[in-house]
This record gives structure tokens, sequence and C-alpha cells, in this order.
């Protein structure tokens, strides 16, 4: 599983957006809201650990823009 959100510090209009809107609509506590992905990915390897760096390739190479965003990675044992 990856979970992708924006770096810190960087816009998220859609969240500003959303945040306003449920202000709007009376939950009054709503503070900061943030979007981001999830990805689940089914990969065949040899160990979680060799799963990981190659998940963690494909963030890098396609999944993820390094620039504004950052990524978690979950592997199951």
């Amino acid at each position: 599983v990856v979970r992708i959100e924006r770096k810190p510090g960087l816009s998220d209009p859609e969240g500003t957006t959303t945040a306003k809107a449920l202000r709007d609509l009376g939950f009054d506590g709503v503070g900061r809201v943030s979007f981001g992905r999830t990805i689940t990915l089914e990969v065949d390897a040899d160990s979680p650990e060799a799963a990981h760096d190659e998940v963690d390739e494909m963030c890098r190479k396609l999944l993820a823009n390094p620039v504004i965003e950052s990524y978690t990675i979950e592997t199951a044992s």
C-alpha cells in the first residue's frame, strides 16, 4: 500500500476548497483538510524487503512526483 500526499507547505487547492465548504455547512471544528492518494499493489517478490524496494522504485519513477509529493510504503509479510 502506497500513501501519497503533498509535501508540507505546498498549497492543496482541493483541500482548501473542501475545508471551506465543510465550514460553510456548519462543521465549524474543521481545520486543515488535505487530499492524497492510496495505491494498492500486489507484487511478486522474494521477501517483503524486496517488494518494498521494488515499490519504492515504482514511486520514484512513476507513481509519485518527488518535487511536490511524499509517500509511505506499507508491505504485508
